[in-house]
């Protein structure tokens, strides 16, 4: 049992139905594969190769990879921690009779927060920190990645908003500790 349960807003509930309105499964389908793009298991493996990459760089891309690999993995945490305390029924729990492709996402309630869009949040975030003129880029590409969770009913409006603010939210602390553990040492002279 959580500590809190969460009821979507009146909101949340009409975005969902006129979701499920238009739902068809060709764009169903296509949705499912556009999500995986912020799947944990898929950003750990993309982090990783970045990270392997970045070895044979300038010391500023191997620290932009490090960092980038630090937000992926403190992103994937955050909302398992989270689903754990809060319950919040997922929208595609409430299809009812033909479902026109919408698949049947995770644990029933495990809708707060979206940890898609937590990862999103986090990557976007740290992605325009180091690399300031590809922020639009990062923030339109990962706001149309986190769309497809309300269209899929993954989960609702305020779920996948809080998922952004959350990892947008996580990478500014990270960064904080970054700066401490990641200056480069000087080496004393012999």
């Amino acid at each position: 049992m959580a500590l809190l349960t969460i009821r979507p807003t009146r909101l949340d509930c009409a975005i969902a139905d006129l979701a499920e309105e238009h739902a068809t499964p060709r764009v169903e389908g296509q949705l499912q594969f556009l999500t995986y793009a912020a799947d944990e298991h898929v950003l750990f493996a993309v982090s990783l190769g970045l990270w392997l990459l970045s070895r044979r760089m300038s010391a500023t891309q191997r620290r932009a990879a490090s960092y980038l690999a630090l937000n992926v993995a403190a992103s994937a945490v955050l909302p398992h921690v989270l689903k754990a305390l809060v319950d919040q029924e997922r929208p595609d729990r409430r299809v009812h009779g033909r479902r026109h492709g919408i698949p049947v996402s995770g644990k029933a309630y495990d809708a707060f927060p979206s940890g898609h869009a937590v990862h999103i949040g986090a990557v976007a975030s740290a992605v325009s920190r180091y690399f300031p003129r590809w922020k639009w880029v990062a923030w339109t590409l990962g706001g149309g990645i986190a769309t497809t969770r309300i269209l899929l009913l993954a989960h609702w409006t305020t779920d996948v908003l809080a998922g952004l603010a959350l990892g947008a939210s996580l990478e500014r602390g990270l960064w904080a500790f970054w700066q401490i553990v990641s200056k480069p040492r000087i080496k004393p002279r012999a």
